[in-house]
């Protein structure tokens, strides 16, 4: 009688083993098929995962779901850096500890005050990371949007000329310039995997946050529904584009001159300071003494609101 209930329960057994592996070996396929596709060499490597991936990945778990991890995802997702929200984290770490370092280095000789110093040090090299890939991220979504007009009228020549919407955007992938071809790219493997076009596009937008790109986005939404010539709402929308684009480009060229001035004002008494400590350090050291410590602390932030009122005149928006 065991023996019949061990024959019932091994081809249970059995059928599940094989599913679990079937279902394994897709998980690694699909794995392999983005990840080849995302280096664009088109062959698959298979590499077996070493323990500094294997760290990244249980904090990464660790972090899913909260909400500052999420916000650091989104940041280095939109600069199109290859880092994880853990491996971004262990950057700030360092990043801290090397300024703190040449903080106390360079306040060494003010007694206790070394430490106030290498301690302000350390915290703006907790957030150079942070400075380093918003610049990125803003960078890569300036070049998009600079590229977006004359992306719009190859979608629309692809469309007049028969291709579909993907066919049109597939061209684009294939001739556009990076980081346009990029996001391209990264649609048609989505919807190749099993996304719909919308969801695909809300993806690009998420990656590239562009009120160019939502233009763009939208008038493709609508079509897809009510119908109509989506070639020719494309060329309005792109021209209405490459205008605001012009327009943008003028206005940086008629406020870099106040720009830079700011940045030349703020920044000039603050070099002075350091000129000076590395001149004659035990002048500069009897200001970090109470009550004339608050005299380096007032004219600090004076110079952040002053540069600030200066950066918010020549930022005008369209």
């Amino acid at each position: 009688m065991a023996g019949n209930r061990f024959g019932g329960i091994l081809p249970l057994v059995l059928l599940l083993g094989i599913f679990n592996r079937d279902s394994k070996k897709l998980d690694k396929r699909l794995t392999e098929y983005v990840a080849g596709q995302e280096e664009g060499g088109g062959q698959v490597t298979s590499v077996s995962p070493s323990s500094r991936e294997l760290v990244n990945e249980r904090i990464d778990k660790a972090l899913k779901g909260r909400g500052f991890a999420d916000s650091i995802s989104r940041k280095l997702t939109q600069a199109d850096m290859r880092l994880t929200v853990g491996e971004f984290l262990g950057l700030k770490i360092v990043s801290a500890g090397a300024g703190f370092g040449i903080g106390f280095f360079f306040g060494r000789g003010a007694g206790v005050f070394a430490f106030i110093i290498a301690g302000v040090v350390a915290v703006i090299g907790l957030y150079v990371p942070d400075l380093l890939v918003g610049r990125k991220g803003k960078k890569r979504i300036k070049n998009f949007n600079n590229q977006l007009g004359d992306t719009i009228t190859l979608l629309a020549n692809g469309l007049r000329s028969g291709n579909s919407l993907l066919q049109a955007m597939e061209l684009v992938s294939r001739e556009g310039a990076s980081p346009m071809s990029d996001e391209f790219s990264r649609i048609i493997r989505e919807v190749g995997l099993g996304l719909s076009t919308r969801e695909a596009l809300a993806n690009v937008q998420r990656r590239v946050p562009s009120e160019d790109l939502d233009l763009l986005i939208t008038a493709i939404n609508i079509q897809s529904e009510v119908g109509g010539n989506l070639a020719q709402i494309l060329d309005n929308i792109g021209h209405t584009i490459r205008e605001r684009v012009r327009i943008k480009g003028e206005i940086k060229v008629l406020t870099a001159q106040q720009q830079y001035a700011g940045y030349i004002i703020s920044g000039m008494p603050v070099a002075l300071a350091f000129v000076l400590y590395l001149i004659a350090p035990q002048y500069m050291t009897k200001m970090f003494v109470w009550p004339f410590i608050c005299m380096p602390i007032c004219s600090i932030i004076l110079i952040l609101i002053g540069f600030a009122a200066i950066m918010k005149i020549v930022d005008i928006d369209i």
